[in-house]
């Protein structure tokens, strides 16, 4: 199983999963949060993200996913990436982590571009007919 790790900007990242949490049924074991403030030292997040990758590591890698890219929560992850072991994704959103979450059984490399496809499918232009089952 590959571990997830979330590194976002203050409550983001704890909201996010909880949201995913309830829509799966269950907080996965496989999944830690680290959420930053302005007045967090990045070098004591860092510190705390290399705990947890290790932690997380069960042989199949780590995935690391973050809100902003180029924002500190990301500058932080770019310290910890390993090709292979460690990865990253930026741009997190709640269908990439569902995403993430459902397929994190699988492959490191194949659980990237899930994150990937998932974030970038679950942005949809909604229209006035979208919905046609929706009642008005």
């Amino acid at each position: 199983m590959i571990g997830v790790l979330i590194l976002a900007h203050d409550g983001l990242g704890a909201a996010l999963l909880a949201s995913a949490s309830h829509m799966l049924g269950r907080v996965p074991d496989n999944v830690r949060e680290i959420g930053m403030t302005g007045a967090d030292d990045p070098e004591a997040i860092l510190e705390r993200a290399r705990s947890a990758v290790r932690e997380l590591d069960a042989g199949g890698g780590v995935l690391v996913l973050t809100d902003i890219y180029g924002a500190t929560p990301c500058n932080v992850a770019s310290r910890l990436l390993v090709h292979g072991r460690v990865e990253g994704v930026s741009g997190m959103s709640l269908p990439m982590l569902l995403r993430v979450l459902t397929y994190c059984g699988g492959g490191l490399d194949a659980l990237v571009e899930k994150a990937r496809s998932g974030g970038t499918e679950g942005v949809v232009h909604m229209r006035d007919d979208c919905c046609s089952n929706a009642k008005r």
